[in-house]
């Protein structure tokens, strides 16, 4: 594999695509469907590879969807419940040197230097499913699983069944008005050992591990089964709360306790990175005879007011951040290497491998990255290789094992595309082929139909990758528009009868029109991102969408003309803008835009302006600000994230459309551009008094 600092521009861009699908994929068979694709680690890997191409193409970032997304949005046979306060996720480290970065950018951020005092607080990553309850009164009133981290799954009844001794029904005199408590269902070891001998001998549904045993057993729709289902409780965390109920994480923890919940008894309260490291390092020896399962260690700044300050960086909290444990390896054969073509048209070598037991976890399928790699590891069909559950990506194959009997010939890489036949052409310079079909290549046109119909995106269920298979090729849909008019169609041999398929009935059919229906309307920033368009992710969907707020104003704005203003926007780089530009040149993009849009609007539907006043109360929702200079009572990102909260647009340069720039010391070239064109100057008092902060 080609370490990130050896990507080029070009190589970085096509793998981050490429990842992210991915990743998105692998998201929602883990939280949605309580069915993971790949290992713990290897979907680790995918993210730390991930977050390395972002750190060295930081205009690569803001369309990461691991930026704005969190699990997968909850499941049509629960209600749903909002978190009032977001359930994140965690960054991940992988060494020391990963703990050493995240202490410092915390400092950083709080403007603290390598010597000041910070206590953290480490604790077991439990391997279970997220659960959050709410108290109000003192008195449980519903409990939501973490969802897509905005909206969750209604699980009230089923955690109803807990006894008493795990589930406190009413808190202490001294618990808040409203408390959100939040923690971790899981299966110990022996439990799941003895639910599995009982499911294979009723004949039923036996799981894979004790996290999928829980995560199932609590998400039934009957909640008898969850009362028979061998379950335990950590608590360990706060979400919404009407008062602090105590001035660090330490001593919530201990709050946690006298109301009665189970607070795991390894969690230790650690000075510096030292104490993380050594806190590790003990728990690492003591993984194997642990009952329970754990992945990693979970590090979380002790001072609740630090927290705060902190705050939070899209889908993860930069106050905790969680160690994971180490890869595992294995040996297998080779039988076979295919070329896969994704949504950009990029060739993508997949080895098959004869199915591997790595760590507890059976991997069949492994990456291959490119050809260069494939050369320069010499890895032949028929060799004896190792492969690494974690590492840098996905399953990964490491090398040949020496000594072994080697295949017979070197892979020799296709130059036309698998698919289409197009030629697959590899710049010179660059790693990735990629098929020049385009949207004459079936399987480009495929994933880009599969991007438009998922969660993210349109969210259509009843679109699952077999049902779009099963439409394309029949061709009853071709193009995004085709869907929006599935319904009206009249070939007598389809619609009509689409039940009388395999795999279809009519209440499937029923429910797929209706959820199509539903989706008929859909807000700017969704749309912008289910259109596919290269290097724009869920993020900068989002910052598009706020920025120029109806479909219309952003249209209007994709000239070459407009790509100043287009760069200014947060996070948004000359390549994405470039991407974003390109897209709109092609004369058939426009118009299966347009078709999309009447097709829509046939169902009553349209594209909704995006909401960007969040909050009522600010003064700042929705105004477009520019910070310069050095900040004397807060660091520039900590500016930034708070004037974000506030609805606030933080833009990066200077234009007639700013509302305000806000100066510190040493302020330069931008305070006398705003000078000059007109723009409302405010220095960090009055920007403070402005915003009440």
């Amino acid at each position: 594999m080609i370490p990130v600092a050896a990507l080029t521009p070009f190589e970085a861009r096509i793998e981050h695509a490429e990842l992210a699908e991915t990743i998105a994929r692998w998201d929602e068979a883990y939280h949605g469907k309580d069915a993971p694709e790949v290992p713990d680690d290897v979907y680790d890997g995918a993210k730390r590879r991930l977050a390395g191409i972002e750190e060295r193409f930081p205009e690569l970032a803001a369309k990461s969807p691991l930026k704005d997304k969190v699990g997968a949005a909850p499941s049509d046979g629960f209600g749903k419940l909002v978190h009032a306060v977001p359930m994140l996720s965690l960054d991940n480290a992988f060494t020391p040197e990963d703990v050493a970065e995240f202490d410092a950018k915390v400092r950083r951020f709080l403007g603290l230097d390598g010597e000041a005092p910070l206590a953290y607080v480490a604790e077991p990553k439990i391997d279970g499913l997220s659960i959050s309850l709410r108290y109000e009164g003192g008195t449980f009133v519903s409990a939501a699983t973490r969802g897509d981290g905005a909206e969750g799954e209604d699980v009230t009844r089923n955690l109803e069944t807990f006894p008493e001794t795990m589930l406190p029904r009413t808190l202490g005199a001294d618990a808040p008005a409203v408390i959100e408590i939040r923690g971790e269902v899981y299966m110990t070891k022996a439990d799941f050992l003895a639910l599995n001998r009982r499911q294979e001998a009723a004949g039923e549904k036996v799981f894979a591990n004790p996290r999928n045993a829980a995560a199932g057993s609590l998400r039934q729709l009957d909640p008898g089964i969850t009362a028979s289902r061998p379950l335990s409780l950590f608590a360990y965390a706060m979400g919404e709360a009407s008062s602090p109920p105590a001035p660090s994480h330490w001593l919530y923890l201990e709050r946690l306790r006298a109301w009665g919940f189970t607070v795991n008894p390894l969690i230790r309260r650690c000075d510096g990175i030292a104490g993380l490291l050594a806190a590790y390092e003990s728990l690492s020896e003591a993984r194997a005879e642990l009952p329970y399962d754990i992945d990693g260690i979970v590090y979380k700044v002790d001072d609740i007011g630090l927290q705060k300050r902190l705050g939070f960086v899209s889908r993860s909290p930069r106050w905790a951040i969680a160690h994971k444990f180490p890869a595992e390896q294995a040996t297998t054969l080779l039988e076979a290497i295919d070329i896969q073509v994704g949504r950009t048209g990029a060739l993508t070598p997949v080895a098959r491998l004869t199915p591997v037991n790595v760590g507890g976890v059976v991997v069949s399928n492994a990456t291959l990255h490119n050809e260069d790699e494939i050369a320069r590891k010499d890895v032949r069909i028929g060799d004896t290789v190792i492969v690494q559950r974690a590492g840098d990506v996905i399953p990964q194959i490491v090398g040949v094992v020496p000594g072994k009997p080697r295949g017979p010939t070197s892979f020799v890489y296709p130059e036309v595309c698998p698919v289409c036949g197009a030629h697959a052409v590899r710049p010179e310079g660059e790693v990735i082929r990629r098929c020049t079909g385009g949207l004459t290549c079936e399987a480009q046109a495929k994933e880009r139909l599969k991007h438009f119909v998922s969660r993210g995106a349109f969210d259509i269920e009843g679109l699952g990758d077999k049902n779009i298979e099963f439409l394309w090729e029949r061709g009853w849909v071709r193009s995004p528009a085709d869907i929006f008019r599935l319904k009206a169609r009249n070939d007598a041999e389809m619609l009509q009868k689409l039940e009388n398929f395999e795999g279809w009935g009519k209440r499937s059919t029923e429910k797929l029109f209706e959820s199509i229906r539903t989706r008929a309307r859909m807000g700017l920033e969704r749309f912008i991102f289910a259109l596919g368009i290269r290097q724009i992710g869920e993020a900068t969907a989002k910052r598009l969408a706020r920025h120029y707020v109806t479909l219309e104003s952003w249209r209007a704005a994709m000239t070459e003309e407009a790509k100043e203003e287009l760069t200014s926007i947060e996070d948004i780089g000359p390549s994405v803008a470039g991407d974003l530009l390109d897209f709109f040149k092609e004369s058939h993009n426009a118009a299966a835009l347009d078709d999309l849009v009447a097709a829509m609007t046939e169902l009553g539907g349209g594209v909704g302006d995006a909401k960007v006043i969040e909050s009522s109360a600010s003064p700042v929702a929705g105004k477009a600000v520019v910070f310069t200079g050095t900040l004397a009572t807060m660091t520039r990102p900590e500016a930034k994230a708070r004037a974000e909260a506030l609805g606030a647009k933080v833009v990066g340069s200077v234009s007639k459309k700013t509302d305000y720039v806000v100066v510190g010391a040493d302020a330069g070239s931008k305070a006398a551009e705003a000078a000059k064109l007109g723009v409302a100057i405010l220095s960090e008092q009055e920007w403070l008094a402005l915003t009440g902060g």
